[in-house]
């Protein structure tokens, strides 16, 4: 087994770490990772291998190495948490996890938290991100909240463990905590396409809203905005991409109606542009917010279109459709749009949110304009 000494020094490893990579960011952020450990929170979470998702238990320091390294820890699959698993393991889709360290770190900064700030965290999760939170702004300011409540009464007591007692509630994410509103922060540990009124409203003028605005290709984009007097909220994207999952909150997306017909073209860009984080951003504005991505299909369940990327052994790639529209000729329409405009950077984005819609925005070196809804 480990001491407490193994956990300290590998704590201040991922400290060191976090800090390395990242310039600019604040010290107080760094001295949260520090402070706050990270092992109470997952005390047991499911390692995928080859498509099966086992559980990993303490047994020995290498159980404790994984936990402070800088990476995903999946705690939950299908409803299931790690704790539950069987010896078999599970087949299935993550639906809770502890967000790789960096990744938190980074959000955290850009919230810019100060002691006294009242911050609502959507998104409990394992309770670590609260638990920092709880350390920087003070746990009698946090809330935090998340679906069910298996999964708030286990944070609730890790939370408790570790000498923190934020509000710790059950709700739809969607709604926010209208309760303990106005917050000076909101964050979210989840993705959206858009952002909530409810956050909008909840979020006092001047504070900041954090949260990562997913893409249909699988990608996402961190927004911090800043909310303004007239009820609006404007800000940037950062410069990380962020797939984090996404908000469960009402009726799930259907699945593809049909598989696209084979026989279809040949098409110049492989299906490996989906894969690129940097691209699939851009993409995704240039799609309907309706589309579904499932692998190499893309699919949108609002008027039934489907394409499918198949790469071959001679390197061509085909693309095989269905509906009334060619998803994939949108694709390559930006992938061409992208080059040319020398593959703009997520960070070069504005993003804003009010009654009248919520756009990502971008200025092109030779001063033109264009404005896309989310």
């Amino acid at each position: 087994m480990t001491s407490v000494l193994d956990e300290q020094l590998l704590r201040i490893g991922l400290a060191s770490e976090i800090e390395r990579g990242s310039a600019v960011l604040a010290s107080r952020v760094v001295e949260a990772f520090l402070n706050v450990p990270r092992h109470p929170f997952v005390p047991v979470f499911y390692r995928e291998e080859g498509g099966v998702y086992r559980a990993r238990r303490a047994t020995d320091s290498s159980w404790l190495r994984e936990v402070y390294a800088d990476r995903v820890l999946v705690t939950e699959v299908d409803g299931v948490q790690a704790e539950d698993a069987g010896l078999d393991g599970r087949k299935g889709v993550a639906t809770s996890s502890s967000t790789a360290p960096s990744l938190m770190a980074d959000m955290l900064d850009a919230l810019d938290v100060r002691p006294g700030d009242r911050v609502l965290e959507i998104g409990a999760g394992t309770g670590y991100n609260a638990a920092l939170l709880c350390h920087l702004a003070g746990a009698a300011h946090v809330t935090t909240v998340d679906r069910t409540e298996q999964l708030v009464a286990t944070a609730r007591v890790r939370l408790r463990e570790v000498g923190f007692e934020p509000t710790v509630a059950r709700g739809d994410g969607a709604e926010g905590h209208p309760g303990g509103a106005p917050f000076d922060r909101i964050i979210a540990t989840c993705s959206v396409r858009r952002i909530p009124q409810a956050w909008l409203d909840q979020c006092a003028p001047g504070g900041l809203i954090v949260a990562p605005i997913g893409d249909v290709l699988g990608g996402g984009a961190l927004a911090r905005l800043t909310k303004l007097s007239d009820g609006r909220a404007a800000g940037r994207f950062l410069h990380r991409p962020a797939g984090f999952m996404p908000l469960r909150s009402g009726a799930e997306p259907s699945p593809p109606a049909r598989e696209p017909r084979a026989g279809g073209r040949i098409t110049e860009f492989s299906a490996r542009v989906l894969d690129d984080y940097g691209f699939s951003f851009w993409a995704g504005l240039h799609l309907a917010p309706t589309v579904i991505r499932n692998g190499r299909t893309l699919h949108d369940p609002a008027d039934g279109s489907a394409a499918r990327v198949q790469d071959h052994p001679d390197g061509l790639s085909t693309v095989d459709v269905s509906g009334p529209r060619d998803l994939w000729q949108a694709v390559e329409a930006a992938y061409q749009s992208w080059l040319e405009g020398n593959r703009p950077r997520r960070e070069w984005f504005t993003v804003e949110a009010g009654p009248e819609g919520q756009y990502a925005g971008y200025v092109a070196p030779d001063g033109s304009s264009v404005r896309w809804g989310l």
